[in-house]
């Protein structure tokens, strides 16, 4: 196994431009905010614990709640930003902390687009109208009226869907020494294992790791950082709890949600040949549900949206995530139930989430995020790194960029 592991690596880095030595505190950017309160201070606790110099700390002076505009994005983020980046060549990484705006709003649509959406609508309520006036109207007609409707519908919103400029902040943020880029929907990661070898729109050359220390408070921040710390020191101790909703498929090719629940169980049963944690896997339909999930070190499943269930007990350095669309949408609502918020108020160290709707597709696939998670060689960030397909979209990482897993049983 351990042979294995080791030409896995060798080749993962013959694939990629990433140095073959996992992120150091020297290489991070930490970004705070100071408008909010508790952000630089945070900020500074961070780096101290972690022993990142002292002059890797950009403060911006920006709006303290969850969503920025793009304006003020551009131009009160990527400036001070780019001026560090551009004096220290070595940062690989960018540390957003609390009180750094979540997610960015999306501009005012272009005339092109006004147009277009106009047109579609107009044509949809046509429809609408013409099936709601002719009551007689002969069934073959009233038929092929009805899948037009459902026709233009589906180009509605799919036409909507590819103008989305709505983006979680660190993602964009991954892409802050490029001009220029394509703003409408998302762009490949470079990193990504899945696009390799592929001709994409960016070079890895042009992305940072990114990932946010943030919760509902300022001792969730703490508590994530000093819980990291002392898994690393003492070792990640607990049980693997992987919820699929359907049985292993075997060796098909998949799509969509069957692609990621066949996933789930790969990375399920990668971790279970490791011997190194007890693995527990669900694959019915139902949910892991309230205390069926006890001392619970690493999680990844789906689907109930925006609804957490509190089926586990969060081991301290614990990493999770749950496969459902906004589950990110705020770390701050106290009346909010998304999975991104409660898993770490209950005492999660690390998860992933999307700020707004993600598509499957643009999860970190759970087969390559455990696999080189659980094998301690890179760090949180570069894992979530090379498993995640799309940059300049919904998806944020919250946990300690550094954080490296150290597995005990």
């Amino acid at each position: 196994m351990k042979c294995k592991t080791v030409f896995f690596l060798v080749l993962f880095f013959s694939l990629i431009r990433m140095p073959a030595q996992a992120l150091e505190p020297e290489e991070v950017l930490v970004v705070a905010n100071a408008n909010a309160a508790k952000s630089k201070g945070l900020a500074r606790y961070y780096m101290k614990k972690r022993q990142v110099p002292n002059k890797n700390l950009v403060l911006l002076f920006m709006t303290d709640k969850e969503t920025c505009s793009r304006e003020e994005y551009e131009k009160k983020a990527v400036p001070p930003i780019r001026r560090f980046l551009d004096k220290n060549t070595g940062i690989r990484a960018i540390v957003t902390v609390f009180g750094v705006p979540l997610r960015i709003s999306g501009p005012e649509i272009n005339q092109d687009e006004a147009s277009k959406v106009s047109e579609l609508e107009t044509k949809k309520r046509v429809l609408e109208e013409e099936l709601t006036r002719e009551k007689n109207m002969e069934n073959g007609l009233r038929q092929k009226k009805i899948k037009e409707l459902s026709a233009i519908k589906s180009a509605l919103s799919k036409y909507m869907n590819s103008i989305d400029k709505v983006a979680a902040f660190d993602s964009e943020l991954a892409l802050v020494k490029k001009d220029g880029y394509e703003l409408n929907m998302w762009l490949p990661n470079p990193y990504y294992l899945g696009f390799r070898g592929q001709e994409l729109a960016i070079d890895q050359s042009e992305v940072l790791m990114t990932s946010r220390l943030d919760g509902a408070t300022e001792d969730v921040v703490k508590r994530i950082i000093d819980d990291s710390i002392e898994a690393e020191r003492t070792g990640l101790k607990g049980r693997a709890y992987f919820d699929a909703r359907w049985k292993d498929p075997g060796d098909k090719k998949l799509s969509g949600y069957a692609f990621y629940d066949r996933s789930i169980h790969k990375a399920s049963q990668s971790l279970s040949g490791k011997k190194r944690m007890e693995v527990v896997l669900n694959d019915s339909e139902d949910l892991f549900r309230k205390g069926e999930s006890p001392d619970t070190a690493l999680y990844c499943g789906w689907y109930s949206l925006a609804k957490y269930v509190d089926a586990f007990t969060w081991q301290k350095g614990s990493v999770g995530y749950h496969i459902a669309s906004s589950e990110c949408a705020t770390l701050k609502n106290p009346d909010s139930q998304v999975w991104c918020k409660k898993m770490l108020d209950h005492g999660i160290a690390a998860t992933i989430g999307p700020v707004g709707e993600p598509y499957v597709q643009a999860f970190p696939v759970p087969e390559v995020f455990f696999e080189f998670l659980t094998e301690g060689y890179l760090t949180l960030a570069e894992a979530y790194l090379i498993s995640l397909p799309y940059l300049s979209w919904k998806m944020v990482l919250i946990g300690d960029p550094l954080y490296r897993l150290n597995l005990k049983l």
